[in-house]
């Protein structure tokens, strides 16, 4: 499975050529911001780098500009992002990890979301991101799940009650998000545990994530809001396997997780 990182210097080179044609052409900014349905910052963002070019300016820029076609070409290099630049190590280890560990306490982890719940997730990220990238992001992330078909690799998973019993999308969404968790616990490699309010304190602080290459190096996952880390420092590695061990020690077994999803699934 392969990855497709980011390229932001097609985005500069895009948005100097943009900014050249229009510049030839006469045109001026606020006038392709018009046409194209844009504010002024956004050309601005975009000429200045800063924002990958949707198709549709190309096309309103190549026209009025008259660039005969020439920004037009730009389109196949300015695919949207499969995922966010911050999470690109991080899934280049994952396709190929042979064990994974993996604690979430405010929602689903991403190889055990339905289709709906990711389409909820990524859909509503603000900033929000256009559609183009929605659409990709959420067939990048049904194909990753194809990882847990692969028998031989072992993934453990600790999911907050926040996240169990909150639906992110409609009831019948989050039903539907709760029995394709317990279709998922049921695969031999998979292991699902259920952590309860009252015994979460240790894992207030945030998901957690460890993986093993099939080198049987290990790294630790961390992500925020706004950043993401992934190390391969043994003390900080050691650190984070301690904290998940007793997170995991802490949750309900996988038969009471199994069951207390069950419930859930059937009540709300």
């Amino acid at each position: 499975m392969t990855y497709t990182r980011p390229r932001p210097m097609a985005w500069q080179y895009c948005g100097d050529q943009i900014k050249l044609w229009r510049n030839l052409a006469g045109v001026s900014r606020e006038t392709l911001a018009k046409e194209a349905g844009y504010g002024c910052e956004t050309i601005a963002s975009v000429e200045q780098g800063r924002r990958r070019p949707a198709v549709h300016l190309l096309r309103i820029a190549d026209q009025l500009c008259g660039a005969n076609g020439l920004l037009r070409a730009a389109e196949k290099y300015l695919e949207p992002e499969q995922l966010p630049e911050r999470s690109y190590d991080y899934m280049l280890y994952e396709a190929e990890a042979i064990a994974i560990s993996s604690y979430q306490p405010m929602r689903i982890p991403g190889l055990l979301q339905t289709e709906e719940y990711a389409r909820e997730q990524i859909s509503n990220c603000w900033p929000p991101l256009d559609d183009e990238t929605v659409e990709v992001r959420i067939a990048n992330r049904m194909k990753r799940q194809a990882l847990l078909d692969k028998q031989e690799r072992v993934f453990s998973y600790v999911i907050g009650e926040p996240a169990l019993r909150h639906p992110i999308a409609s009831r019948e969404e989050h039903q539907r998000q709760l029995r394709h968790l317990l279709a998922a616990g049921e695969r031999r490699n998979v292991t699902i545990q259920a952590l309860r309010f009252d015994r979460a304190p240790i894992g207030n602080e945030g998901s957690l994530i460890l993986l093993e290459t099939p080198e049987h190096k290990h790294f630790a996952y961390e992500e925020g809001q706004l950043t993401s880390a992934l190390t391969a420092e043994p003390d900080k590695v050691s650190k984070a396997a301690k904290r998940l061990a007793r997170i995991t020690q802490l949750a309900m077994s996988p038969d009471e997780s199994a069951s207390f999803i069950k419930e859930l699934a059937d009540t709300q």
